[in-house]
C-alpha cells in the first residue's frame, strides 16, 4: 500500500458486519412487584426427543419495564438487550393485551 494515496488506504478497511436484530419473545406477565422490572413467562411447544409427544416448555425472563406499564396477566413482547442487572437481559417492547 502506498501511504501517499488515501483512497487505497480506505479500501483496506474491513467490511462492516451486518447489523443483528435483537431477539424478541412474546409471553405473559407473572409478576410486576419490583420497581421497573417484570417477570415474563414465555411458553413454546416442543417435541419430546424420545416419545415424539408435543410438550409445553416454559421459560421465565426478568424484563425491564421503564414506565411500569405492564400488569399481571398482560400479554407482552420483550426484546433482548445488554445486561441491565444480575438477571435482567430483556426489555419490554410493548404491551399487546
Amino acid at each position: 500500500m502506498n501511504p501517499s494515496n488515501p483512497a487505497k488506504a480506505e479500501d483496506a478497511k474491513p467490511a462492516a458486519l451486518p447489523e443483528q436484530r435483537a431477539r424478541e419473545r412474546e409471553g405473559v406477565v407473572l409478576s410486576n412487584k419490583m420497581q421497573k422490572t417484570i417477570i415474563v413467562e414465555v411458553t413454546r411447544l416442543a417435541e419430546h426427543p424420545q416419545f415424539k409427544k408435543i410438550i409445553r416448555r416454559r421459560v421465565r425472563y426478568a424484563a425491564h419495564d421503564e414506565k411500569n406499564e405492564a400488569k399481571i396477566g398482560d400479554k407482552v413482547r420483550i426484546a433482548e438487550t445488554r445486561p441491565l442487572s444480575k438477571t435482567k437481559r430483556w426489555r419490554l417492547v410493548k404491551v399487546i393485551a
